[in-house]
């Protein structure tokens, strides 16, 4: 290997290995790693940013503005719980809620129609009576499934349609994905509606997660002292009697920081303490307002029960989100917007003391208490999904056939090669914020920057590698590996190891790495490079056996209250039948 080769695997290694670790961000990992490779001298210095305004790049950029419109719109949450109306079995709202999540995926970020769906199915599991982990899951792979339809739906399409681009001559077009897309789509859904629910486990099954976080009526809480609280001057001892008249119980006292030891029933209470009571929601405002104390830590003008439309919300943490990694006292969230945290849920496992200071992880499930007309707002600005349906104060029905039209307009016009893909997206764009079908200050809230820094940063890297003859030499390696085997098994090798890859990392930075390997490969066998380049975009978006795969899988997984090893009992014959599926229909499709 040359010297710049060593650099690069090296390079790839490592960011491979902090992947799959998941303690460092996902977009700082690529873009340290872009600065090493450019200070190695193994990326050019005039290619350092060419990644950030590659097609790729902008087209998925675009993308996401666009399923923020259309969602705005309210079009599709129509749509979605007429559906789930109409099911009136399990196995009928699974096979029609994965149907509509397949289709709408096929049109918008899969991340978004999800985050559509996922509210109206919980609320259906709600008045089922039974758990949400039972439909969670084959709602999360039936949108994945979706994504694969066209070149739009996800962005390994996108990568993999640029990279044709580079190689060929020609992308591949809007609709050049949909039979093999289709074919995995509509076998996916059947199988998840049918069989693919009964292989969760059963501990799921019996277990909601998000209606314990509201119903469980204890949570631990702290209270703050202010300046004329009743408190003030007494034990905490001498509290009891009130306590309980309230249903609640004082269980600690924290002064300065620091948790007194015990439940420090002797220590007079002072002003600028904390109370640490143990109460449901309902009688810890009463308890309030009888003491005189208050929620909020760092704002004392107002009480609790000043405003009459205090609510709570049910809220869903996605990774790359504003408040993942932080905590509710580092984003000052009681001083800045007078909304608490009450609970957090975890994987079905609740945090009740000292939640504000925990630091919240992707898939956590938050409970905020705060006025009801700005909660909908702290929750986008926190970066989180709400799990109750959304008001109808935030939807614009009147302008969702507008909103349609103008988008399938420019579908149209891109697939007739009218006008490039890009500035189609972009003239969409740019009318939903002039017709505010999405609020201009919404446009560039609705980007996903995580995912643009890491395609910004991983798109020269890969290019170096092939630069430098890396993806030859790996390629190279498979084929030698596979010799005196036909195509056939080369490509399904190639497809194995490609999901393998997609099941630990981003499928993103997997698309990235495999493309130049599956056109490498296509050149040493003299074949076409198309069944190639379409069998690395089916696998890398194919990841369903880990929750860290795809980000639907990690967003689900504390609503659904599922297990790292819960997801590869339904995704691994998943997986299995989606090769089954789309290898034949690739080579029908795309003779070799």
């Amino acid at each position: 290997m040359t010297p710049d080769q060593t650099i690069l695997f090296i390079l790839l290694f490592f960011v491979f290995v902090f992947l799959i670790w998941g303690r460092v961000r996902y977009d700082l990992v690529a873009f340290m790693a872009l600065i090493i490779a450019l200070l190695t001298g193994v990326v050019p210095k005039d290619q350092a940013f060419s990644g950030f305004g590659h097609p790729a790049t902008i087209i998925i950029a675009l993308v996401l503005i666009i399923s923020r419109g259309l969602s705005s719109s309210g079009v599709i949450e129509v749509v979605a719980q007429q559906v789930a109306r109409l099911s009136s079995s399990l196995k009928s709202h699974i096979a029609a809620m994965a149907g509509i999540s397949a289709v709408l995926s096929a049109v918008m970020n899969n991340v978004a129609a999800l985050a559509l769906l996922m509210p109206v199915d919980i609320q259906a599991a709600k008045k089922a009576k039974r758990s949400p982990a039972l439909s969670l899951m084959p709602l999360s792979f039936a949108s994945i499934l979706g994504g694969m339809i066209t070149l739009i739906g996800t962005p390994p399409n996108i990568i993999i349609a640029e990279f044709r681009a580079q190689s060929v001559g020609s992308s591949f077009t809007m609709f050049d994905f949909t039979p093999v897309g289709l074919a995995c789509a509509v076998a996916g859904v059947i199988f998840v509606a049918t069989i693919g629910w009964r292989l969760i486990p059963a501990g799921r099954k019996e277990h909601d997660v998000t209606q314990d976080l509201l119903e469980t009526g204890v949570f631990l809480a702290e209270l703050y002292v202010p300046e004329g609280s009743t408190a003030i001057g007494q034990r905490v001892r001498e509290l009891d009697e009130i306590a309980q008249e309230n249903d609640v119980m004082v269980v600690g006292l924290v002064r300065n920081g620091k948790r007194l030891p015990g439940q420090a029933r002797w220590t007079e209470i002072k002003e600028k303490d904390l109370l640490v009571v143990e109460s449901a929601p309902e009688t810890l405002d009463q308890f309030v307002g009888l003491m005189k104390l208050d929620f909020r830590q760092d704002k004392t003008e107002t009480g609790l029960l000043d405003n009459e439309d205090m609510s709570i919300i049910e809220v869903v943490v996605p990774p790359g989100a504003r408040i993942e990694g932080r905590s509710a006292m580092s984003l000052r969230l009681q001083y800045r917007h007078n909304v608490t945290l009450l609970g957090v849920s975890r994987q079905g496992r609740q945090f009740r003391e000292r939640v504000r200071k925990l630091d919240i992880k992707a898939s956590d499930v938050l409970l905020l208490h705060g006025p009801m007309h700005r909660l909908q707002d702290i929750s986008r600005w926190l970066g989180t999904m709400p799990l109750a349906e959304r008001g109808l104060e935030l939807i614009q029905r009147h302008k969702a056939w507008l909103a349609v039209g103008i988008f399938a307009a420019a579908i149209a016009a891109a697939s007739f090669g009218l006008v490039y893909l890009p500035i189609a997206l972009a003239g969409v764009v740019a009318l939903y914020a002039l017709l505010n079908v999405i609020p201009p200050r919404q446009v560039y809230e609705s980007i996903e920057w995580s995912v643009i820094v890491l395609l910004g940063s991983m798109i020269p890297i890969g290019a170096a590698l092939e630069a430098s003859g890396g993806t030859a030499l790996i390629a190279g390696m498979v084929t030698d590996f596979s010799a005196g085997h036909s195509p056939v098994f080369v490509l399904t090798l190639l497809m194995i190891v490609t999901m393998t890859l997609s099941d630990v990392m981003n499928n993103t930075a997997t698309a990235i790495i495999a493309a130049p390997i599956a056109i490498d490969i296509a050149a040493r066998l003299q074949v076409n490079p198309d069944p190639f380049l379409m069998t690395v975009a089916v696998a890398a978006s194919c990841a369903f056996l880990t929750p860290i795969g795809h980000k639907n899988n990690t967003l689900i997984m504390g609503p659904g209250g599922y297990r790292f090893g819960d997801y590869w009992r339904m995704g691994l014959p998943l997986e299995i039948l989606v090769i089954l599926v789309s290898i034949p229909t690739i080579l029908w499709v795309w003779p070799l």
